[in-house]
């Protein structure tokens, strides 16, 4: 353990916190509309660090390059190919959601089937949250910190041990920071730390091939252009962390229903102060996505050719930033990924208050002719996160048990949520007459099938190919459905004009142009690119 990274550290921390407090010190969080959605005034910058830096967090850091380091660059696919979903979201979906002036994904599925659905996926969303978004945010930035400062060799503890006193430490810090601050100061620190991430990645990479290279980093780039080209391979076969073909099938699905109905990422487009300011915010976070493998996979193929073996591969990103920095930059580096976790386990907590408090509390209270204050409602939203908070802290060391790579277990579970709630939203999305009963038996068959499929029979095809199916078909079961018990009267949306609907001019020469250089990295990064070297 370096003095100099420790104290980088701290100063870095202590800095972004108080360019948070300094920018958020005149809000006002006594609404839930102020504590939750920052009064929805956020611009296009705000709007686009929120979102990027609320997906990006310690995860993919320290998954994506454990993947690299495994396997090979399949594994980018996911933040890669996003970038349609995003687009598609941006275009179509998030209209939607601003027309009806909503809160949280669930409430359009009160507006099209009934209150029933709306509740059942707000639960669904919690559980998810509870004990698997917010502990595995919590659990990769433990192993991120650790790794770069090896608190369980400096206090002569062991490595679970380690952990779990670092997860408590990021569960606190991020708490405090939702509970306090609210999602205005969520979204200032990731404009902060978004800048700093890309930054302290690209000094990253100089310094891994400067290191590689003893000294010239041109000789370290050279050396990965030169052998194991096969890992920048990121079109995969069968064989593979992602087959390149699932791009098309499960993963298109999950991607879609991350960007448009996952109500942590959902809620920061719907803080903008109107559609144009949110369509120019998700397309700022799809810039963000394109340099993902500089950040997230390319510190794994340098790592291939320094440690020939590692008993603990979660550990290959820290272990790489601990070898080959500076002590200042390592201490950078160690504060932009303890930000990450902070500020992705932050906009967590925040985004399950809002489902709790105004989806599971709010209509409860009103069930019982209770009225309600403003003040009521921040007070239990604070008490909920608190609750989520622990208990996300007593799940996450749990995750110690994985194997093969905690990255691929978190999509996998993630799998009994995502395509389940997103097939009904979709279903919704498209049709008028399919009634409240076809979403819930929809939900019902997904989610079983798919936990079937996972733990009983083996059906041979890759996780995301049997999400595909299941989404067709819980579609065609719900048309059908739909065909035999139509609703009497047909859905019809509502514009409440609350919020100004005029997109922004630009958004389709922008998406041309994202389009284009997402098929490029995928060209550049195939056995026709950079991966048609030697072996």
């Amino acid at each position: 353990m370096n003095l100099a990274a420790i104290i980088t550290f701290f100063i870095c921390a202590i800095l972004v916190a108080i360019i948070s407090w300094y920018k958020t010190r005149r809000e006002k969080h006594d609404t839930a509309s102020g504590f939750l959605f920052a009064n929805r005034k956020l611009g296009f910058i705000a709007v686009g660090g929120a979102l990027y830096f609320t997906n990006v967090n310690a995860a993919e850091f320290i998954g994506e390059n454990e993947s690299v380091y495994l396997n090979n660059m399949t594994v980018m696919a996911w933040g890669i190919s996003s970038v349609f979903a995003m687009l598609v979201v941006s275009e179509f979906i998030m209209p939607i959601y601003m027309r009806g002036a909503m809160s949280t994904t669930p409430d359009f599925l009160e507006s099209r089937y009934d209150a029933g659905t709306k509740k059942l996926v707000s639960i669904l969303f919690l559980i998810s949250y509870l004990v698997n978004m917010l502990p595995i945010v919590l659990y990769s930035g433990a192993v991120a910190i650790n790794g770069l400062f090896h608190f369980s060799d400096f206090l002569g503890i062991g490595y679970a041990t380690s952990i779990w006193i670092l997860i408590l430490v990021i569960g606190v810090a991020g708490c405090t920071y939702s509970v306090l601050g609210g999602l205005k100061a969520i979204s200032v620190s990731d404009v902060a730390l978004g800048a700093g991430m890309v930054a302290g990645g690209l000094l990253l990479l100089y310094f891994g091939f400067d290191y590689l290279g003893k000294g010239n980093a041109a000789d370290g780039i050279r050396t990965v252009l030169s052998s194991n080209t096969n890992r920048f391979n990121a079109v995969g076969n069968a064989k593979d962390a992602v087959p390149f073909s699932t791009i098309f099938t499960g993963m298109l699905i999950i991607n879609l229903f991350y960007w448009g109905t996952e109500q942590v990422i959902v809620q920061q487009a719907l803080s903008a102060k109107n559609l144009a300011e949110s369509q120019k915010g998700i397309a700022l976070a799809c810039v963000g996505k394109l340099i993902g493998p500089l950040l997230f996979n390319i510190p794994g193929i340098i790592a291939v050719h320094l440690y020939s073996h590692m008993q603990n591969t979660a550990e290959v990103f820290p272990r790489l930033v601990s070898d080959v920095t500076p002590p200042v930059l390592s201490g950078f580096i160690a504060s932009v990924i303890f930000g990450a976790a902070i500020t992705s386990f932050a906009p967590g907590l925040n985004s399950a208050g809002t489902l709790f408090i105004l989806n599971l509390y709010k209509p409860y209270k009103a069930k019982k002719k209770e009225p309600v204050t403003e003040r009521q409602l921040v007070k239990r939203t604070k008490q909920f996160e608190l609750f989520a908070c622990l208990l996300a802290v007593c799940i996450a060391p749990l995750i110690l048990l994985s194997k093969g790579g905690f990255y691929t277990y978190m999509q996998k579970v993630n799998g009994v949520f995502n395509v389940p709630i997103f097939t009904i939203m979709f279903v919704g999305f498209i049709t008028r007459k399919v009634p409240p009963v076809a979403a819930k038996t929809g939900l019902i068959f997904c989610i079983a099938a798919y936990l079937l499929t996972q733990l009983v029979f083996d059906t041979g095809l890759h996780f995301l190919h049997v999400l595909a199916i299941l989404f067709l078909l819980t579609v065609l079961l719900m048309l059908v459905i739909g065909k035999c018990y139509p609703l009497k009267t047909p859905y019809v949306p509502v514009d409440k004009g609350v919020i100004d609907l005029k997109p922004w001019k630009g958004r389709y020469w922008a998406a041309a142009v994202l389009l284009l250089i997402m098929m490029a990295i995928f060209i550049v990064f195939s056995p026709v690119g950079i991966a048609a070297g030697n072996p």
